[in-house]
């Protein structure tokens, strides 16, 4: 199991965990997380956006330009945003600690 910390706009830390190869959005849904993700993970929205601690964001796979292109639409993007549906865990992510934009919003839980 890969484990990753959750931080909350509230600054609550929710730990949770995925197998590896397991997308970080579905990760977070389980774990409660207002990610909607309403393409479901077909990069064509920006409702999964987190922000990655700095000392894991160099660990991770560049972005693709089109995840860069959805990005550009999220509330709250700094410079180690992501969209959770392009993280892919892996045994080198254990620990991953990303924080979720007070902007975000999960409307199939409201």
């Amino acid at each position: 199991m890969v484990s990753v910390t959750f931080i909350t706009a509230k600054g609550e830390k929710i730990s949770a965990s995925g197998e590896p190869g397991q997308r970080l959005l579905e990760v977070g849904q389980i774990a409660g997380m207002p990610l909607e993700g309403t393409c479901e993970g077909q990069m064509a929205c920006s409702t999964c956006h987190v922000i990655v601690a700095p000392e894991w964001f160099e660990r991770l796979p560049g972005a693709v330009d089109d995840e860069e292109d959805m990005l550009d639409l999220a509330a709250g993007v700094t410079r180690t945003s992501r969209l959770s549906c392009q993280i892919e865990l892996t045994e080198a992510l254990d620990g991953l600690v990303v924080h979720v934009p007070a902007e975000a919003y999960d409307m199939q839980n409201l």
